[in-house]
Formats: C-alpha cells, sequence, structure tokens
C-alpha cells in the first residue's frame, strides 16, 4: 500500500525527526559529561604526580606522545590540550560550586574560558550563562570580548524594588550598563530614527548583543490614550521573564524625564497588551550617554522596572567605571545565578 504524502504523514515524520534530535542531544550531554570526567582525571594525575614525585613540564609531552601513539584515531591529546587538562583541574579543584558545573558546558567552552578569563566570578559568570542560554563558542567568545559580565555588574535598574523576588534575579542579568553595536554603519553624528532603522536592518545581530531569551515583537509600537498617539521605539518578549520589553532609544545624555515617560508606556503596555499569564513588562532607556548620579536620583520614585544603559559603536568600556565593579564576594552575595 502506498504511502499518501499528507499531513498525517508529515507529522509522523516530524515526530520522528525531533525525536532522532532530542536523542543526539541526550547522548552528546553524555559523552560530554564523560570527557570532561576523563580530562579531570588526567589532569588531576599529572598534578598529583608533579607534586609527589617532583615531574617537571616534560611530562605532558612525553604522555601526548603516548596517548596518540596508542589512541592514533581519537583527537584532544595533544600536548597543548593535556596541559589544558592539568590547568583545567588546578583551576577547579576545591570548588564545590563551579566543579560540577564545568561538565555541563562543552569542552571547547572550557577552554574559552580558562583562556580569556582570569577573575573566579568572570569564570562563574560565563559557565552559568554559557549553561543557561545554551551559547555556542563563538556566541561565548563574542559575549566575552564585548565585556558582558563587566556591563551585567554595572547595570542600574529599578529591579531591586519593583520587580517579583522570583524572577529578581533574571531580570538583572537581561540588562547590561552598555551595549555595544559594533555592527552598525553609522558616523558618531546620528539621528534616533536612523539609530532605530539600522537596528532593525541588523535585527539578529541586535538580539545577539541584548542578550539570550529576547525575542523581536515590532518597531514603533502604538499606544493610544485619549485619542492621541505614542509610539514605544521598540517592542521585545523575554522568554525567560515572561513578559514584554519596552526599548526607548535615546542619542544623547539621559534625562530624567525619560524615566517618567517609560513608567507611563509600561502602565499602558501592561493595561493594553499584556496577556493574563505574563509578568508585568520591563523598560530598558538605551542613551548615548548617563550621569549614574542622575539616574539614581531618577530611581528614587520610579514604581516601575526600568534599566537605564547607554550604547556605543565599538568595543568599549570606560575606565573610571572600574570601580563600581563588586568583589567576587558581593558577586556571589547579589545575583544568584542559580536562579
Amino acid at each position: 500500500m502506498k504511502i499518501k504524502m499528507d499531513s498525517e504523514y508529515k507529522s509522523f515524520v516530524e515526530d520522528i525527526k525531533k525525536r532522532v534530535r532530542d536523542a543526539q542531544y541526550e547522548a552528546l550531554k553524555v559523552v560530554n559529561k564523560e570527557l570532561i570526567v576523563l580530562y579531570w582525571y588526567i589532569g588531576c594525575k599529572i598534578t598529583d604526580k608533579q607534586k609527589k614525585l617532583s615531574w617537571g613540564k616534560s611530562v605532558v609531552a612525553s604522555l601526548a606522545r603516548e596517548l596518540q601513539k596508542e589512541f592514533p584515531g581519537i583527537k584532544g591529546f595533544s600536548e597543548r590540550n593535556i596541559w589544558y587538562m592539568r590547568n583545567f583541574y588546578q583551576m577547579y579543584v576545591g570548588n564545590v560550586k563551579l566543579q560540577p558545573m564545568v561538565a555541563e558546558i562543552g569542552w571547547t567552552h572550557n577552554v574559552v574560558i580558562m583562556d580569556k578569563c582570569k577573575d573566579p566570578a568572570e569564570r562563574e559568570f560565563y559557565i552559568n550563562m554559557t549553561k543557561k542560554f545554551g551559547w555556542t563558542k563563538d556566541v561565548l567568545i563574542h559575549q566575552i570580548e564585548n565585556q558582558s559580565y563587566e556591563k551585567t555588574l554595572l547595570n542600574q535598574t529599578s529591579f531591586d524594588k519593583t520587580v517579583p523576588a522570583k524572577i529578581r534575579n533574571q531580570a538583572k542579568l537581561a540588562v547590561k550598563d552598555e551595549y555595544t553595536f559594533d555592527f552598525l554603519e553609522l558616523s558618531d553624528e546620528h539621528l534616533e530614527n536612523e539609530l532605530e532603522r539600522a537596528l532593525m536592518i541588523n535585527v539578529r545581530r541586535f538580539l545577539l548583543e541584548m542578550g539570550g531569551h529576547f525575542c523581536f515583537v515590532t518597531n514603533q509600537h502604538r499606544v493610544e490614550i485619549d485619542g492621541r498617539e505614542f509610539f514605544v521605539d521598540l517592542l521585545l518578549y523575554h522568554r525567560k521573564l515572561k513578559c514584554l520589553v519596552a526599548i526607548e532609544l535615546k542619542i544623547g545624555d539621559f534625562k530624567p524625564e525619560y524615566a517618567g515617560k517609560m513608567q507611563f508606556y509600561l502602565s499602558a503596555i501592561n493595561d493594553r497588551d499584556r496577556l493574563e499569564d505574563e509578568n508585568p513588562a520591563i523598560g530598558i532607556i538605551i542613551c548615548k550617554s548617563k550621569s549614574r548620579t542622575v539616574v539614581e536620583y531618577a530611581f528614587k520614585d520610579v514604581n516601575k522596572p526600568i534599566g537605564v544603559s547607554t550604547y556605543s559603536l565599538k568595543k568599549s568600556l570606560p575606565k573610571n567605571l572600574g570601580k563600581y565593579l563588586p568583589s567576587s564576594k558581593d558577586w556571589a552575595a547579589g545575583l544568584d545565578m542559580t536562579k
């Protein structure tokens, strides 16, 4: 009997394909975990022998040759990679928080983090973010080079007093202090509509820079109040927070009245656009520059969840902001990534 290529058959095939993909993903997770365990063991044994028997650096080169000879078809036993195994073990041994987590991201991701992140809190941040958002190696490198760790810790929001405790930490992670739009072909002097138009042309890279779980809804979102029209520059949706995100773009310095205007937009969006099972909308005001003190005063009486960020057209983080970065202890206490 000939099978009809109807909707039932197509649904059947798609179901099988999904099951195969799911099985492949689960198998890869198991393989990755076993690989990390193996590399951890090798790093541990090398460290132990060097400590107890005073073996020098030559043991790594010698071991690499022996393993490549014994397992010629298996990659990963180069001298360089074995050094990574040793350093990997020494970096995380005794760290009861991170040690079990490193097996949940790929080895190449671990190598990138070891190479590019020297601070323990920074490594914790990128391990967690890679795990949470499923970043590829290239995305991880992009986020590190764009200093997402620093920009997230520095962010200024009203979330502490306006966002429910159950999603507060996740909301803080959703807003950076500065966004890098180095993919835009804009001169230093540009108009707000030019900035918006350029972001829409590059919407995929814009969402990548915004971070995980953001989805584009629309631009120039129309809000009508008492016969008058108002327009929100960009409207996004955050899948993890389950809320709409209103974004206002400003090409100049932050002004206190922007916070009042955003509160107005959020009230209207909550009343007219928010679905019953969604959390209240949050707002992000993205300006060319800001005074951190002015933002703090503007937030004193704010009753809606708003963040104020800046943007640049090249990769940079002003050196004078270093004093605002919290210590590793403050970071761990103030922003629990496990939630």
